[in-house]
C-alpha cells in the first residue's frame, strides 16, 4: 500500500527543503515574524487548479508565491541583495517546479522592520490517490 502524501509534506516541504540551500530563512507558511533575508512560501492565486478528478485519483496544479525578502536599508544595496537572493532561489528550484514571472520589488513593513520584497510565481503538480 502506498504511503499517503500531503501537499504540506510532499509539495511545500519539498520546496522548503530545496530553498534551504539559499542564504536565507525559509518559511513554508506565513510566520509571525520574518527574519531577513527570507523566503516565504504562500498559496498563490489561483491556489489549486483541478486537472483530473477520476474516482480514486485527483491531480491538481498547485500555484505558490515564493516571496523573497531582504532588509531595506538603502535602495541600491537592498535591491542588489534582493536580486542576488532571487537568483539563488531560481537556482535552488527542485525538479518539477516551474517558475513564472518575478514581480516588481516593493517595500513592505513587518512589525518595526521595513523589507524589500519580490514575489516569484511557482507551480507544480500533485496527485492524490485514495485506496
Amino acid at each position: 500500500m502506498p504511503t499517503p502524501t500531503t501537499i504540506a509534506t510532499n509539495v511545500r516541504g519539498t520546496l522548503a527543503t530545496a530553498l534551504a540551500s539559499v542564504a536565507a530563512s525559509v518559511y513554508s507558511s506565513v510566520p509571525e515574524a520574518v527574519i531577513p533575508p527570507a523566503c516565504l512560501i504562500i498559496p498563490g492565486a489561483p491556489y489549486l487548479e483541478s486537472t483530473l478528478i477520476s474516482g480514486s485519483v485527483t491531480k491538481v496544479k498547485i500555484n505558490f508565491t515564493v516571496t523573497a525578502a531582504v532588509a531595506y536599508n538603502s535602495n541600491a544595496g537592498s535591491l542588489d541583495n534582493l536580486e542576488q537572493l532571487i537568483i539563488s532561489i531560481l537556482g535552488a528550484m527542485p525538479s518539477g517546479y516551474v517558475v513564472g514571472n518575478v514581480d516588481r520589488p516593493a517595500i513592505t513593513s513587518v512589525g518595526a522592520s521595513n523589507l524589500l520584497v519580490a514575489d516569484l510565481n511557482v507551480s507544480t503538480y500533485y496527485t492524490q490517490q485514495t485506496i
